[in-house]
């Protein structure tokens, strides 16, 4: 049963479906809803006088919470999308006008049926923006419990058929509602790697579309086979699955479980710090993407969560759960999604999330963008001689992958480049670059102290130690995996018999102590017993150490 959408007790992303783009300016004047509801009741039989009071207040305070909720709503878009706090008041109050309507609709039905006409594509509207109004809460809080409410509503919605008689009336805009609706629950079941429901709607998505196109000559069609193409290759590129004993498909997680993380070893001692934010940042050319999603961020933001769990939900208080009830260490890490960001967007966003840092906490910045390289040589070799990766602009790419600047005798305006972030190594920081310029990030001064590692990408396919910067982030459950994933990928590479340049390999700043991480026979070890159960044991060296 779909309950209502009271306010959760625990910011807006630029991850789409956006809420901009999915919500239609009100006009600035218009007729009260109620007017046309009574001129709708008189219509339908009978003088105004011979309504009773009660039926007609049913209509008015419908209408008014109708009215109050769809204000609501479409304020959201003015909401700021960084900072963590001044969103929080108004979406509960839309939480509540939606709980009231979506309550108010299921009590009075029958005289909203028979004196408002009410119908039941108009419901499927109300629980289809409950379910955004959940999954937006999801993208501000980072919680995944919160894709399950929506995944609730989303699937209501489908289950009862409220977009069923849609496709009769000769009304283009109700077919584009219901188009939405689908591409929005495809989001939510792809980030909780719900891959059979995703295929199931992806090809009544495409069904629609084509009885879109056929009905209507609209302008947006082309748009529309697009999504279905991006979606497609998005499934495609992102396979990860796996056959249990019994042969059945399992689809594998990047998500922390309760027992994911790597345990500390017996007497270790490591940072007090704890992961509380990070920038996902996606700005490559030509990558597989799903509106504003792509699979590298798709992947990172999973890293960086916990797996989902069913919220204790209470009569009149779904998604909400005791304080007593709460499980311990269920915090993830709040996240902003920048999707070809602008310099100036992305600078807004980390000069955001750097203020709002509480104490002994790391923000996290991870960067999956083209890279920028210098054109020339300096004479100096300063942070902004290395080039960088590459923010939006409005220019076009050459060849791809590199950026060249008309003016040869400056530094490329539309690059982040290592010095863009010293002053916010005045806090801890943890980097990670997946970008053919990934070395310009090796180049990294540590000016203010604090603790500060950079992973860093291979920059090609093949054709002074400080232990104690790890050890600072080691503590925190997330840092921990990735850092551990960095050196099996690290060492499964160097192991390859393909990958033998230097450039091949990922690297980090400060250097890992090969001995103990990356040429560890025990893990080099586990990697050849991995590769033969794999049955790719042909492609790794006979030997381990000896061949480098």
């Amino acid at each position: 049963m779909v309950r209502g959408a009271r306010q959760p007790q625990q910011p807006r992303s630029r991850l789409a479906p956006r809420l901009t783009g999915t919500v239609e300016k009100p006009p600035r004047k218009r007729k009260s809803r109620t007017e046309f509801a009574l001129k709708e009741i008189m219509s339908s039989g009978g003088a105004e006088d011979d309504i009773p009071q009660g039926e007609r207040k049913t209509v008015t305070d419908f209408c008014y919470l109708l009215d109050k909720s769809k204000q609501l709503f479409n304020g959201l878009r003015d909401l700021p999308q960084y900072g963590q706090k001044q969103w929080q008041s108004y979406f509960g109050r839309t939480f509540d006008v939606y709980t009231k309507l979506w309550k108010f609709q299921q009590q009075h039905r029958q005289v909203l049926d028979n004196r408002y006409g009410l119908k039941r594509w108009q419901i499927g509207e109300i629980a289809s923006k409950i379910g955004q109004l959940y999954y937006h809460y999801y993208l501000r809080t980072s919680e995944t419990s919160y894709l399950n409410e929506a995944f609730s509503f989303y699937s209501a919605i489908r289950q009862r058929s409220y977009y069923s008689q849609v496709n009769k009336e000769d009304r283009p805009e109700l077919v584009v509602k219901k188009l939405r609706y689908y591409a929005r629950f495809i989001v939510v079941c792809l980030l909780l790697n719900k891959m059979d429901v995703v295929k199931d709607l992806v090809k009544e998505l495409s069904d629609e579309i084509e009885d879109y196109t056929h009905r209507f000559n609209t302008e947006d069609q082309v748009e529309w086979n697009l999504v279905l193409q991006e979606v497609a290759a998005f499934i495609e590129a992102d396979p990860v699955m796996v056959l249990n004993d019994d042969n059945t498909i399992v689809i594998t997680s990047n998500r922390l479980a309760e027992t994911g993380a790597p345990l500390l070893e017996q007497g270790m001692i490591v940072g007090q710090l704890s992961l509380a934010d990070a920038l996902i940042i996606g700005n490559c050319n030509n990558q597989v993407k799903f509106s504003e999603l792509t699979v590298d961020m798709f992947r990172m933001l999973q890293a960086l969560e916990r797996e989902p769990m069913n919220l204790a939900s209470q009569m009149n208080k779904p998604g909400m759960q005791e304080s007593a009830d709460k499980p311990t260490r269920r915090e993830n890490p709040h996240k902003y999604l920048l999707y070809k960001p602008t310099f100036s967007q992305l600078y807004t966003f980390l000069a955001a999330s750097f203020k709002e840092l509480p104490a002994n906490s790391v923000l996290l910045i991870y960067l999956s963008a083209t890279g920028v390289f210098p054109t020339g040589r300096s004479d100096s070799e300063g942070p902004y001689d290395f080039g960088g990766v590459l923010t939006n602009s409005n220019r076009d790419i050459i060849n791809g992958d590199a950026i060249h600047k008309r003016n040869q005798s400056h530094k490329e305006m539309h690059c982040l480049h290592p010095g863009d972030l010293y002053p916010f190594t005045r806090k801890p920081l943890f980097i990670i670059v997946d970008s053919s310029n990934s070395v310009a990030y090796k180049n990294f001064t540590n000016l203010f102290g604090q603790p500060l590692v950079c992973l860093l990408s291979p920059t090609a396919y093949p054709k002074a130690l400080q232990d104690q910067a790890f050890l600072q982030f080691f503590g925190d459950e997330f840092l921990r995996l990735l850092l551990t994933r960095f050196i099996f990928c690290s060492a499964t590479m160097r192991m390859h018999k393909i990958f033998r340049e230097t450039r091949n390999y990922p690297e980090s700043y400060p250097q890992l102590p090969r001995d103990e991480t990356v040429e560890n026979p025990h893990l080099q070890k586990h990697i050849l017993e991995l590769a033969s159960i794999l049955d790719v044991r042909n492609v790794f060296l006979e030997n381990t150490i000896d061949d480098y």
